[in-house]
């Protein structure tokens, strides 16, 4: 594949936050977050770069554990606001949450044709050892890549360790290691080692190009539900009684599978009988919810519970806030659960029911 640089693409660096941006302050040794008005001095190797960059900042930085709905709605905002004036968009931020946010942007972000590609690093930039430099230039080389004029990964993505995955497939793996995240169900589109290699058959590519229509509309009323053996009805029970609640992602396990108690099957039939809509996803790393494999699924089929897929639980958590916050019914967030809106779910061709 042939991919080009340009001098004349501009890239648009969004620093949120999270060890990338971190230095060590000399006299007291205190990590602190640098003004990246002066990245270029700290990385010089971004100086060797065929595009432009230029960079806006949180302020204050933010923890990626503080991030929520509010950060996402602002990322979205500067993006829309200088859509037009770039050519692609680097969005720095701290890895404990980089999933979730990576994941809403994919929905929030509607007729997205431009690169959208979140990094961060486990050792701050200013380390000798930072795996910081290389994730942050090499994020910006692929948002500049372009074939044919046109951009190569029109997508949201995170860069992480020589791998560019698609976000609404990714999760956060391993707190230590430089190679902290993975997409167990989804392929990686594009490994860099000497070069960069794109797998661009499995690059997510918009049917027409329409202007971006940029969503701000998001309700946190969803919450999680892990399974686990022994779980009481008291912890099923309240929180499925949580006043206001509109979605519950459950964490189930193996290919979908739960307790076959009565009392756990009628609260669940109780809960989606008013309104609630209960996605289940898999506690396994890799794999897909297949709710008509085994008779303890099927039954949670018949109490109404919705399958999830192979989804990750940050995309499923993301894409219910999503949708609910735009006003749509139980029954019409249960049908686009069934869908693959930006390709965050693989759908089997034929779905039992």
């Amino acid at each position: 594949m042939s991919v080009h640089k340009n001098k004349n693409t501009s890239i648009l660096l969004i620093y949120t936050g999270g060890t990338i941006g971190m230095i060590k302050n000399s006299e007291t040794g205190a990590l602190e977050a640098f003004d990246f008005q002066h990245l270029l001095m700290h990385v010089p190797d971004l100086k060797n770069l065929d595009c432009s960059i230029s960079s806006i900042q949180f302020d204050p930085p933010m923890d990626s554990s503080a991030m929520g709905p509010d950060s996402w709605q602002k990322i979205v905002k500067v993006i829309a606001e200088n859509y037009s004036l770039y050519d692609g968009f680097v969005v720095l931020h701290g890895t404990d949450t980089m999933a979730f946010t990576a994941s809403a942007l994919s929905f929030m972000l509607e007729n997205l044709n431009k690169p959208v590609i979140l990094t961060g690093s486990q050792l701050p930039i200013g380390m000798l050892r930072t795996d910081g430099k290389e994730n942050l230039v090499t994020a910006i080389e692929i948002a500049a890549a372009k074939e044919n004029d046109m951009p190569v990964v029109p997508e949201v993505c995170i860069f992480f360790e020589n791998d560019l995955l698609r976000g609404n497939r990714t999760s956060k793996t391993n707190a230590d290691n430089f190679n902290a995240f993975h997409s167990y169900n989804y392929p990686v589109l594009a490994h860099a080692g000497i070069s960069i290699n794109y797998d661009t058959v499995q690059i997510y590519h918009p049917v027409s190009r329409k202007p971006l229509k940029p969503h701000y509309l998001l309700d946190r009323n969803i919450a999680i539900l892990k399974l686990f053996p022994g779980i009481s009805p008291q912890v099923i029970e309240s929180i499925l009684n949580i006043p206001g609640l509109k979605g519950v992602v459950m964490e189930t396990f193996g290919s979908g599978n739960a307790p076959s108690d009565d009392w756990f099957l009628a609260m669940l039939k109780e809960a989606v009988d008013r309104g609630l809509v209960i996605v289940n996803v898999t506690q396994c790393r890799a794999g897909s919810v297949e709710m008509h494999r085994y008779e303890t699924g099927y039954k949670l089929l018949e109490a109404g519970v919705v399958s999830g897929y192979d989804s990750t639980t940050e995309c499923a958590v993301t894409k219910l806030m999503f949708l609910f916050g735009h006003g749509l019914t139980p029954n019409e967030v249960k049908e686009h659960m069934n869908c693959s809106l930006i390709g965050e779910v693989t759908i089997p061709e034929n779905i039992y029911h």
